[in-house]
Order: structure tokens, then sequence, then C-alpha cells
């Protein structure tokens, strides 16, 4: 018997859980496309699973449901796999371990994936029913949203016949999303000497000895770099730019290695480094580390209660690693590189225009590489955001890379999908439903490419904290969605 066996809607939940035990981080996503191929199979629905993993299905209208215009179902399948220190789970190659606490669905040391699984499960739910009312039901269920939106990018819809898509990628109840920012992938790399290209003005490696010390940036909250941005968090990749330039600056110090981040659009929680100073600098190694941690427990104490910095010294040995003076440009590159909320919109109050977020950093004796996320719902804004990382990293003597470029979702002024779910919410629930822009990034602006005149509405469940070891997913909010996406279903249009 399943953990969420006896909970309602149980199909939904039943799918939910079976794709929890499926490994489906993103860029790891080939058992749970097979899954979603066999379900078609199994029950001869239709199905086409192309060469990137994408799965579309396709069920016919229900009898008398025949005239009905069709209505797209949408959602991802990849998850961001993340877990706590010391978790056991090889996220890579086992499910997850599920648990229920009160109205709330969590997975033990691990993010729960939610984000995207509970569209999954809402589609499969339903193309498997036999008593649910619906007209054709075309279902796109993309691979590696989280990574770049590749799936949707690389995607054939030409086989659709529908207009009107409700995309299951939001993590609000009520709130039905009509617009988002697009995006990009940015990676801003300086180029060691011991690398295999040497473009720019490379950092150079050298054996050194001294006192190796152990830093890690921790305890920070971390979130989605869409969703929580605003809400000015520790990102601790941010923070150890800020470390290491302060060391750099008072003392001679080596970079031997750094990491910190697992994904481009998550706030990074935690950061680990290895540097290498000389004896008699230990001493002032430690009272610059304990003065900059208090410094940013005082700025981060009301939004990042727990965050903290901690100096190991491990052992006195020798290590190849970066020169004081490489070091010390290494740290004012890391330090001057912009992050967070850069600009809020004009036209509609408390939402993020432009913003970035440092997600992954490597250093080591390849060099050093710092990913955003960029994102802005103004075109122009992102680019010039784009630019401004290539001066910075240009001046620091290496260069960028973007990637995973995608539009935004532009608002539709008419559109009969909107009205019929406002109506709808209203009989269902007595309240009117939030129509909101969004300035995390979802499929709907490049799906919109690819499907004539798209008509779109995004919503979901209440889901916090996604993207992060902390997320959940309310049980009783499942309910309703479920039941009001049921309802839109079986509604008939006025002929």
């Amino acid at each position: 018997m399943g953990v969420l066996t006896n909970l309602e809607p149980k199909k939904v939940f039943c799918f939910f859980e079976e794709i929890t035990k499926i490994p489906h981080g993103s860029g790891n996503v080939g058992q749970i496309s097979d899954y979603l191929a066999n379900f078609a199979k199994e029950r001869d629905i239709f199905c086409i699973q192309d060469e990137l993993k994408n799965i579309i299905m396709i069920k016919e209208a229900s009898e008398g449901y025949e005239k009905e215009p069709p209505v797209i179902l949408q959602g991802h399948m990849d998850m961001v796999a993340v877990k706590k220190p010391g978790c056991d789970i090889d996220m890579s190659t086992e499910g997850l371990r599920v648990a229920v606490d009160g109205d709330k669905v969590y997975a033990e040391g691990t993010s729960l994936g939610g984000d995207d699984g509970i569209a999954v499960a809402y589609s499969l739910a339903l193309l498997d029913s036999d008593t649910v009312r619906h007209p054709r039901l075309e279902v796109v269920i993309t691979v590696d949203e989280e990574v770049g939106m590749d799936g949707a990018r690389g995607i054939d819809l030409s086989m659709l016949t529908g207009n009107r898509m409700i995309n299951l990628d939001s993590e609000e109840e009520g709130i039905f999303l009509t617009s988002c920012a697009g995006g990009a992938r940015v990676g801003c790399r300086l180029k060691a000497s011991s690398s295999n290209e040497t473009e720019g003005i490379p950092l150079s490696i050298h054996e050194r000895t001294g006192v190796i010390c152990e830093l890690t940036i921790g305890g920070l909250l971390g979130g989605h770099s869409g969703g929580e941005i605003h809400k000015e968090r520790g990102n601790s990749n941010r923070i150890f730019g800020r470390l290491l330039y302060s060391i750099a600056m008072k003392l001679p110090v080596s970079l031997i290695s750094a990491e910190g981040g697992l994904a481009d659009n998550a706030i990074p929680r935690e950061t680990k480094a290895r540097i290498l100073v000389a004896e008699d600098n230990y001493a002032l190694l430690d009272e610059i580390v304990k003065k900059v941690e208090k410094e940013i427990q005082g700025e981060l104490s009301s939004r990042d209660p727990g965050f903290y910095l901690q100096l190991i010294r491990k052992e006195w040995g020798s290590a190849r690693c970066m020169p004081p003076e490489d070091t010390k440009r290494a740290a004012a590159f890391l330090n001057i590189l912009p992050n967070g909320v850069q600009a809020m919109s004009a036209d509609m109050p408390g939402l993020v225009e432009t913003s970035l977020n440092l997600g992954i950093l490597k250093a080591g004796e390849e060099g050093i590489l710092a990913e955003f996320s960029v994102r802005s719902s103004v075109e122009s804004a992102k680019h010039a955001l784009i630019d401004e990382l290539r001066a910075a990293t240009e001046l620091a003597g290496g260069g960028i890379e973007v990637t995973g470029e995608y539009p935004g979702w532009k608002f539709r002024k008419n559109s009969p999908l909107r009205e019929k779910m406002i109506l709808l919410y209203e009989k269902m629930y007595g309240a009117v439903p939030r129509v909101e822009a969004i300035h995390a990034g979802l499929e709907c602006g490049i799906l919109g490419s690819k499907i004539r005149d798209l008509d779109c509405v995004s919503m979901g469940p209440d889901m916090k904290d996604i993207h992060t070891t902390e997320e959940t997913l309310s049980i009783s909010s499942v309910k309703r969605v479920w039941e009001y996406l049921v309802a839109l279903l079986e509604e008939k249009e006025q002929h």
C-alpha cells in the first residue's frame, strides 16, 4: 500500500506517488518518459514520444462533447532534484520518500517535485477516467523545463487541433496566470591556464603550500528564483564572492576550489570552498570570517535567520590553487556580478520586472564558472542585463555563453478560455479569482509560437518552497483544483 493511497482524489495521488518512485530530475527523464508512453500503450491512447522524450497523448471527446473545442493540458515531467546535506538518496537512480504531515505532502530529505509532477498526475487521472466527460484532450508533457525549457523548444505540435491550453504549472490556487517573463541561462567563465581553452586572460594554477581551510556558507532558505527572488533571501554563491573579496583585500589567499548551488533557477542555500593561507595569516583569516558573518547575520536577520559562515582548519599541506593575485581577481569578479531584483514593473505594482540569480558556482583547476538565470518581462531589459554580465566578465578576462533563451508570454486581451474559467470559478466558490502575471518562466510563450492563436491560462494547487528540500503540496488544494478542472472540462460551450 502506498503512502498516499488514502488521499483524495485517489487517482491523482496514486499517479503522483507512482511518479515520485521514478527518478526524474532535469536531464534524467528517460524512465519517466517511458512510464508515460507505457501508460498510454496499456490504455490504447494515442501517444507520441519524440527523440527528446517529450510525450503527447490524445484522448478523443466523450459522447456528446464532439463539437466542443479541444483542450490542451500541459505540464513538464522533470523536477529540480535537490537534497539535504547527509541525505542518502541518490536522486539519479532512486525514487523519493514521500510522507504526509496534516494537509501537506512532502519528501523526506529531498525536494518533492510537485512542480510539475502534479500536472502529470492530473493529466493521467483524466486520461484514465471512464466517468469524467470531456472534449478532445490533447496532453503535452515536456522534458527539461527546469533547465531552459528545451523540451518545449524542440517539440512538434503540428498534430494538435486545439488552441485552448490549460498550463498546470502554477503554485497558488485561486490565481490564474495569463503572462510571464522571458529568460535565459547565462554562464560567465574565467578559464584557467590548465584548461584546454585559454581565451581571454587565463587564471594561473600553481602548487602552493600552507594551511588548507574549508569555508561553508549555509543555513539559508533558498527558493525559486522566479517566485521568491523579491523576498531578498541570501544567495550563498553571492555571499561567497563578498567573503572571498573581503579576505583577499586583507591578506594573501589562494583559492583551491568552490562549489555552490544545483540549478540556475534555484536560489542557492549552501556554498563550500577550500582556500590556502600562510600559517601567520590564519588568525587574521578567522577574524575576517567572523566579522563578515556578523555583518551578514545582521543584514539577513529577518529574511534568513539561520545563516552562518563556518571556517575549518583542515591541514597543513600542498594543493594546486590560484595564486593570491589571481584569487584577488577572481574574488573581485564574483563580488561585482549583479544579483537579485534589478527592476520592478511600472505597470503592475508588486511584480518583479527584471532579475537574475547566481544559481551555480564552480571553481577549480578549470577556472571559474558562475551560472545565472536571467528573467525579464521586457525583452530589451533582459538583453541589457545579459550585456551587463558580458561586460563584467570580459573586464575580468573571461567570456559568457547564453543558452536556453525563451520568450515571455504576452497577455491576451480577448480570451474566451480565461472568461469561461473566471465565470466557473465564481459559480463554484462565490469569489473572483485573481488574474495575474508572474515573474517566473512558463513554457506558454514558447508553445504559443507553435500553436496558432493560442488562448492559454496557467493554474495549479497550492505548493510551498518549490525547488527546495522544504517543498510541500497541499492535499486539500489538490482536491479542489481537481474538482474545478473536472467541472471546467464538463461544462459545455453556449452554441
